[in-house]
């Protein structure tokens, strides 16, 4: 199938590809199906693309990049949602915002892939996590330059 994007265009993916998102994201609570789309670029940034809604594209990365502990304590309410078995692979992924000329990742509200189902949440983690983190090792025009 086709999905348009105004940041990547006309997208051919497989319905298999698409990701369940049952309560959408934060600020984009109605949007329930996603792609997850790299670039040929800058493999450290990944765009969560709205099937639904084309002009909205949101770059995402994974914490452990820039903090190989990163733990997040999240309850288990929220990860009923993802039916996870022993045997699912689960991912982390945090969205980054430019504040000033600085990128940052929100480590406080990360979205947690079942990516073996294909369903995907935004959860809040109870513990103590930045709202925006600091992404020091990316430079604002790398980012652009992937887009």
């Amino acid at each position: 199938m086709q999905i348009q994007s105004s940041r990547f265009g006309k997208i051919e993916i497989n319905h298999s590809d698409m990701l369940l998102m049952p309560h959408g994201l934060v600020g984009f609570e109605t949007c329930r199906h996603w792609i997850l789309l790299s670039t040929d670029d800058d493999s450290q940034v990944a765009w969560l693309q709205s099937v639904a809604l084309a002009n909205v594209a949101l770059p995402v990365v994974s914490p452990r990049r820039y903090l190989p502990d990163y733990k997040a304590h999240v309850h288990k309410r929220d990860l009923a949602v993802l039916n996870l078995h022993s045997d699912d692979l689960l991912y982390f992924l945090c969205v980054v915002s430019k504040n000033g000329n600085n990128l940052t990742a929100n480590l406080k509200s990360p979205i947690l892939l079942n990516a073996t189902r294909h369903v995907a949440i935004q959860a809040t983690v109870t513990d103590n996590q930045p709202l925006a983190f600091p992404l020091g090792l990316i430079e604002v025009q790398a980012t652009k330059r992937a887009a």
